[in-house]
């Protein structure tokens, strides 16, 4: 026991070490090499099997990492919970009733500082990471994410409502949003191809299936099974026929008129513009989609990160230390 208290004690000053040194680092994908080689190998194991038992959650823990890096950089803020004198983004519009995954993150967290003797994995990394082996466990490719992010001790409600862009966006306004996170018209389409997982609410696309006219009608009648023009706003319906499967069928879907979201549609209007095209290639290069998503994540993964000393790493991603 004395020298297991040892080596721990080792371990404990190894980490204090190596965090009090990293004062100007910036992301890298080998930040946990030395400090903790177990860290990524866990947090994949965790994401493996919350999707085992809910293939949904693999969608839900790529959104969060989205929702989280679109409210003032990819930082964990919005992992904190409200309380007293302190109020987060979890109830914020876009993420109220929606996100979800929360306790799968409380496990990952749990789990790596376990496996690293401490807290040495920021709850930012861990979304960051949760999200690149989502999409591997569901079928698509891998990326390296790059780490070392450290967490927010702020969150901004105000600001989740203002920067994630909601599902009534025409395209102008779109990609103006993505343009003001520093991302390109080729990001904006790539990356809304994460919605070929998962699941979406009748509210979100209620306004689409009655009232818009780019839409297949047997696709809109089908919907409006699900989606009455009254009421069933928290029904569900896949965003595309492959829900639990990370495939282009989203972008083919498209092409037919039969994007859920009124921001999906607006994708690919057959208007000869470079959105359409971009679409009709994605349709057929599923390599090509793979490769290009795990460039845009990465582009994303890089707003506005905070390192070095500034912000912390939290003990439990729900309260500030």
């Amino acid at each position: 026991m004395a020298a297991l208290r040892s080596m721990f004690g080792c371990m404990f000053v190894i980490v204090a070490a190596f965090l009090a040194g990293v004062t100007t680092a910036q992301l890298s994908s080998d930040f946990y090499d030395q400090v903790c080689p177990q860290a990524l190998p866990t947090i994949k194991m965790v994401v493996e099997q919350a999707i085992s038992l809910e293939p949904r959650m693999g969608a839900s823990l790529l959104r969060l990492h989205f929702h989280d890096c679109f409210v003032n950089g990819c930082d964990g803020s919005i992992l904190l919970d409200d309380f007293t004198g302190f109020t987060g983004e979890k109830t914020a519009a876009p993420n109220l009733n929606s996100v979800r995954g929360f306790e799968v993150v409380d496990q990952i967290k749990a789990a790596v500082d376990s496996a690293c003797y401490g807290s040495v994995v920021s709850c930012a990394d861990i979304l960051a990471i949760a999200a690149r082996d989502s999409v591997v466990t569901l079928g698509g490719q891998s990326y390296e994410v790059l780490v070392g992010r450290r967490d927010a001790r702020t969150a901004s409600k105000d600001d989740a409502n203002n920067n994630i862009p909601p599902p009534t966006l025409d395209f102008p306004a779109l990609l103006s949003n993505f343009q003001s996170h520093g991302l390109a018209l080729e990001d904006l389409v790539v990356l809304s191809g994460a919605h070929t997982i998962g699941m979406a609410r009748c509210t979100t696309f209620k306004n689409r299936i009655y009232n818009e006219t780019n839409i297949d009608s047997s696709f809109a009648s089908a919907l409006q099974m699900i989606c009455p023009p009254t009421g069933g706003d928290n029904n569900t319906s896949p965003l595309d026929e492959t829900t639990t499967i990370f495939d282009t069928v989203y972008f083919n879907d498209l092409l037919e008129e039969k994007g859920l979201l009124h921001t999906d549609q607006q994708l690919f209007k057959s208007d000869g513009s470079a959105s359409d095209g971009l679409v009709r290639y994605y349709s057929t290069n599923s390599k090509a989609f793979g490769a290009d998503f795990g460039v845009s994540m990465i582009k994303m993964g890089n707003m506005k990160p905070l390192t070095g000393s500034d912000g912390e790493i939290r003990v439990n991603c729900r309260r500030m230390n």
